[in-house]
């Protein structure tokens, strides 16, 4: 009789051997307590991370001030931002130049005379509170040096007026009656002049002007605004004597455009 072969028979499961426990004498985890091994990273019960992060640096003063407390993005809030200091920066020019009245308009026009250019200005009369014969008023604003207004005495003055209020940045004073030097010495010239000058508003700006007792050209610097009036009066001179005047050769006048 023929034999069936026997049928395959499964191999039954074997329990294997469970892991040892892990020791516990490792580093406690701080959010449960349970013991950990040194080089593992997560806790075996919880898992929470086992590395302690460093904390994150406090942020200076400024930053917790608005608007710098806000996370500045790429784009438009970080534009907003750059409109928003822009904007502050405005105010408070502005607030400070308020604050600082007449001060910080001063300061403002001086800035405007560096930068823009200037242009002679002609008076529209002249007079004086004396003058020798043959030497009057008018030759001080003629355009030439060799000309000149003579003063008989120290504390005489000459008066400039001009038609339209403008922007005096500085003017030119050439002193005595000629520029060769020798000519120069031989008639008496002005060496110290007070000037005053005259707003629209009828504000009066005093000055002491001393000049070098040489022949050519000396700049004032000013920098008056609405100036409708200039007058300059002799308060020193040198090479006075019988029979010299104190020359004046000529001024002219700078206004900004």
């Amino acid at each position: 009789m023929a034999v069936q072969p026997a049928k395959p028979v499964a191999p039954r499961p074997v329990v294997r051997a469970s892991e040892a426990v892990e020791a516990q004498d490792g580093p406690p985890c701080p959010r449960c307590g349970t013991p950990n091994l040194p080089q593992r990273k997560f806790c075996r019960r919880c898992a929470a991370p086992l590395t302690v992060t460093a904390a994150a640096p406090a942020l200076p003063w400024w930053r917790t001030r608005w608007p710098f407390r806000r996370r500045v993005r790429i784009g438009g809030s970080g534009n907003a931002l750059r409109r928003t200091i822009a904007l502050i920066v405005l105010v408070a020019v502005v607030v400070a130049g308020i604050l600082l009245y007449p001060a910080g308009k001063r300061g403002f026009q001086d800035v405007l005379d560096k930068l823009g250019s200037t242009a002679p200005i002609s008076p529209s009369q002249t007079s004086a509170s004396a003058a020798v014969e043959g030497r009057p008023a008018t030759a001080a604003d003629d355009g030439l040096t060799n000309t000149y207004w003579g003063a008989p005495a120290v504390g005489d003055s000459i008066t400039f007026g001009f038609r339209t209020p403008f922007r005096l940045v500085d003017l030119i004073i050439h002193s005595g009656d000629s520029t060769d030097p020798e000519h120069f010495r031989q008639q008496g010239r002005p060496v110290v002049l007070s000037l005053e000058v005259t707003s629209a508003d009828g504000e009066l700006h005093r000055k002491e002007v001393s000049l070098n007792d040489q022949p050519g050209p000396q700049t004032v610097v000013t920098g008056i605004s609405d100036v409708v009036q200039v007058k300059l009066t002799v308060r020193e001179a040198a090479g006075t004597g019988p029979g010299r005047a104190i020359a004046l050769g000529e001024v002219e006048f700078f206004k900004r455009t």
